[in-house]
């Protein structure tokens, strides 16, 4: 899909966006990160809630693991939008993937069970309390906590869910909204998530020196970190603010030594492998299987898979194997019927259209747990005990990692 110019700013095609918004859906939220980016689309969203008396959620999901200036920015937006907002800042024990431990792939934010390691103490703002959410269980995963908070709020209302990305910011990002998807009424700036509620996305089109230039003009509040980070050497353009264990967001644990070493020292009593994150996720090659892999003496790059599972934790290396079984069996049914190459052509490769030996070990070096780059999504935690009874009886049938065979 081509980009196709509007004839206005983005300032105002965004202002445009959330007004047709208002319009159309009686239920909505905003979904807010504390970033640059959900700042400004919480500034501009919520402005337009107060002038129209309306009374919107604001949504905001605490990492426990977070800077000081995002969790101080958070409370200013709370505060300063509490006449037009209903507050949803939630701090209850969210599971997600941590990238750069295999001996704790997934780590809880406010597990009860590590109160004394906790990074910090809970806002007074926040929701602490699991039995708010009827949809709650122990366990749940980020990936599914989000939507199904959408579809809670909207209370089988239509519901309007406003989420601050732009697709400057990454290829995945821009594909979601130029991608053929579902559309409501034909809007480009709107995704379906789950039943009636439905992202909307009014600053997809802005670059980021829009956002600054907006903050400039205006004078609203904006995180403070990013300022700390300008001082720390990186430009616009390398400035993130997200949970801090993810496979992209690991390469930023290093600022958090630099601006604030108090949560820092935290952070690497809190979670396994942040320390070594912060020395190794910037680097190229095999340590953290950035940019370009190389393949040790003696092996293939079959040998090369294995000899990572065999020297990963036991129940770390069955997740993997179910995993890479399924790509397996699912190339040797599109192509491949004699098992897949050691490599291919690098450059098809790399878009996942071409399997590969290769492919398996990059992701694997990248502690990428649920195989995105295999091109998997997570398992919802309710459902993966059956999920890996399924796939033990599996792999037995395809004949893939059968421990029973030793293969």
């Amino acid at each position: 899909m081509p980009k196709r110019k509007l004839g206005m700013n983005v300032l105002t095609a965004a202002q445009e966006r959330i007004e047709w918004t208002f319009d159309n859906f009686n239920k909505i939220y905003c979904s807010f990160s504390a970033g640059k980016d959900s700042g400004v689309m919480a500034h501009l969203v919520c402005q337009e809630a107060r002038k129209r008396g309306r009374k919107i959620g604001l949504f905001f999901l605490d990492w426990e693991a977070q800077f000081t200036a995002t969790i101080d920015f958070a409370r200013e937006i709370f505060t300063e939008y509490a006449d037009c907002t209903e507050p949803y800042w939630c701090a209850v024990p969210i599971k997600t993937w941590n990238a750069v431990s295999n001996f704790q792939p997934e780590w809880t934010a406010w597990d009860e069970d590590k109160r004394n390691l906790w990074v910090r103490e809970k806002d007074p703002l926040s929701i602490t309390e699991t039995s708010k959410f009827p949809f709650w269980y122990d366990g749940i995963m980020f990936e599914e906590f989000v939507p199904t908070f959408g579809q809670w709020y909207a209370k089988g209302e239509l519901c309007a869910a406003f989420v601050g990305i732009r697709t400057q910011e990454s290829l995945n990002r821009w594909r979601s909204l130029a991608r053929e998807k579902p559309m409501y009424h034909g809007k480009r700036f709107t995704t379906n998530v789950i039943e009636n509620v439905w992202n909307v996305y009014p600053i997809y089109d802005w670059q980021t020196e829009d956002i600054w230039t907006y903050h400039g003009k205006t004078g609203l509040s904006h995180n403070t970190l990013y300022d700390r980070m300008h001082q720390a050497g990186l430009t616009v353009h390398q400035m993130r603010i997200c949970e801090p264990f993810g496979d992209e967001s690991r390469k930023g644990l290093w600022l958090y030594q630099v601006i604030e070493p108090a949560i820092w020292a935290r952070l690497v009593l809190r979670v396994n492998g942040a320390n070594t994150g912060k020395m190794y996720s910037n680097e190229r090659g095999n340590v953290m299987g950035n940019h370009t892999i190389t393949l040790p003496a003696g092996h293939t790059w079959e040998t090369f898979a294995l000899s990572l599972l065999n020297s990963t934790p036991p129940a770390t290396a069955q997740h993997y194997k179910n995993k890479i079984a399924v790509y397996i069996k699912w190339w040797t049914s599109r192509g491949y019927p004699d098992g897949i190459p050691d490599e291919s052509i690098l450059k098809i490769e790399n878009t996942g259209k071409a399997p590969s030996w290769r492919r398996i070990c990059k992701t694997l070096l990248r502690n990428d747990y649920w195989c995105k780059y295999l091109g998997f999504s997570p398992t919802k935690t309710s459902a993966y005990q059956k999920y890996t009874d399924l796939m033990a009886k599996r792999r037995k049938t395809w004949n893939i990692f059968n421990e029973e065979l030793n293969t």
